[in-house]
């Protein structure tokens, strides 16, 4: 299996995510009294796990791993706190950001959940955030593809594509787009090989240096997630002048749309 849990994680129900729920919030609370709000967030975590056992709800762990692995690629993530299969990511932040909702909905896309909850210590009192995820296992894995814009500049850029789609086919669409690109990266050499930089020069004056990822000579790829791409592209161009890359394949995930496009 491409996304490997150390057990299965049922989906639960509203009503039997809310029933954890309220155990969970009770002892966080009595967490956040006990320490006050200022402690790493492991401590938190650990303080949590501990008020909730001694309460005597089952099945608590903390830093369970969910390993994702496609032909010789590996990456390991985390969750927080899994409790009677209700998934809670801890944070000690100022206010939650929309990379903590991203980060969640990752986490949720990968354990085939729909519910899981982000939860603040640093805050005047705990907060926690709910989020619903109406995307499971069968619409992830049922992408459109958009590549009328993709040209095969080398035999490498078919390579690079054929690997994203074999990338999409074994883990579905959704995921972080980080997650393709380091498996991109991987495929091409890893990142001493692949991750370059390169100047950047306006008007004759080199400004400074861009990474880019480079798969083969003269030409580099990116991989983006923006809502709404055919405003990008022209951007995009732009920093191939600047960088003086003769190509660049540009792969952007929206949802389940896949656009495949060779900036030239």
């Amino acid at each position: 299996m491409p996304i490997h849990l150390p057990f299965p994680i049922r989906n639960l129900s509203p009503a039997e995510f809310d029933e954890v729920d309220r155990l969970v919030m009770a002892s966080a609370y009595a967490a956040q009294n006990a320490l006050g709000r200022m402690c790493d967030e492991r401590v938190y975590e650990n303080k949590l796990a501990a008020l909730l056992r001694t309460a005597g709800v089952n099945d608590v762990h903390t830093q369970v791993p969910i390993c994702v692995q496609h032909a010789g690629f590996e990456k390991v993530y985390r969750l927080d706190l899994l409790v009677r299969d209700a998934i809670y990511e801890l944070k000690t932040v100022r206010d939650f950001m929309p990379e903590h909702e991203a980060q969640v909905f990752h986490y949720a896309m990968m354990a085939d959940v729909n519910h899981i909850k982000l939860v603040n210590f640093r805050s005047p009192k705990v907060r926690g955030l709910l989020r619903c995820n109406a995307v499971l296992g069968d619409e992830r894995r049922s992408p459109r593809w958009h590549d009328n814009a993709w040209q095969a500049l080398t035999s490498r850029c078919d390579e690079l594509r054929q690997f994203l789609a074999r990338l999409v086919a074994d883990w579905g669409t959704h995921l972080e787009v980080r997650l393709y690109e380091e498996a991109l990266v991987f495929f091409c050499g890893g990142e001493a090989a692949c991750v370059q930089r390169f100047p950047v020069i306006h008007d004759g004056h080199e400004l400074g240096t861009h990474s880019l990822n480079a798969h083969t000579d003269g030409l580099a790829f990116m991989v983006t997630a923006f809502p709404e791409p055919d405003g990008q592209y022209g951007h995009i161009q732009r920093l191939r002048e600047l960088t003086g890359r003769r190509g660049i394949q540009w792969m952007n995930f929206s949802n389940r749309d896949i656009h495949l496009v060779t900036v030239v």
